[in-house]
């Protein structure tokens, strides 16, 4: 799966806790119907799949996604992604060292890093991350320890590195434009997709407030 900056979006990240009687593949086919660019699957806290379930689940994600050509990634779990193929995997800085990951997962996957200070962001991209993942942005009730990082401190990160840098943590239709100038190439959002009604609607609002956001040019090919 081809993957550079432009992927990264409207980078979506999955949630079991919302969906309201759906199906995890049904939510995330109207997500990718309205405009997701990237896709997260991340099994976190008390609905967590077992390891069995969790790899049916993963491989059926996978494929949907590769249908709408769109990279998918696991959060955390290198050996899941190792298992399944899947595109690469997501890290964060008390997970494992993004060189380790790098070398399990094998130089063409995707590795992406969590970063919250400019010495984190210089240290992962050293390491081999092709992007990274700043924040929370805003406060987020996805990770209720989770401090915010200054925009200011966001800019300083994506102006430090040469590889892509997405905004997560809180940010919603309503906020996103705030982050204008601040260099990154997309966001990250569990709920602002996946816990409203309509969700491939709720995507193509988001999409188009995210291109405005990045000065994105509608005339380039995703």
């Amino acid at each position: 799966m081809t993957f550079d900056k432009n992927s990264l979006l409207l980078y979506a990240v999955t949630d079991r806790h919302w969906l309201h009687g759906r199906t995890l593949y049904e939510a995330v086919e109207e997500a990718l119907k309205g405009g997701v660019t990237f896709v997260q699957i991340r099994e976190k806290g008390d609905m967590a799949l077992d390891h069995s379930h969790y790899v049916e689940e993963a491989l059926s994600i996978k494929e949907l996604c590769h249908r709408y050509q769109v990279p998918f990634v696991v959060d955390d779990d290198v050996d899941l992604a190792v298992e399944i193929d899947a595109d690469g995997v997501h890290v964060g800085q008390h997970d494992m060292e993004a060189d380790w990951v790098r070398r399990k997962i094998g130089p063409d996957k995707i590795l992406g890093v969590s970063a919250r200070t400019v010495e984190e962001a210089v240290l992962a991209e050293k390491r081999g991350a092709d992007y990274l993942g700043t924040g929370a942005v805003f406060p987020t009730s996805s990770k209720a320890d989770a401090s915010v990082v200054d925009h200011a401190v966001l800019r300083d990160i994506c102006q430090a590195v040469r590889i892509p840098v997405i905004a997560i943590g809180g940010i919603t239709r309503d906020n996103v434009l705030s982050l204008t100038g601040t260099g990154i190439a997309g966001i990250a959002v569990i709920s602002a997709i996946f816990a409203q009604p309509d969700i491939r609607e709720a995507a193509q609002v988001l999409r188009r407030q995210t291109e405005k956001a990045v000065g994105y040019d509608t005339g380039n090919d995703l």
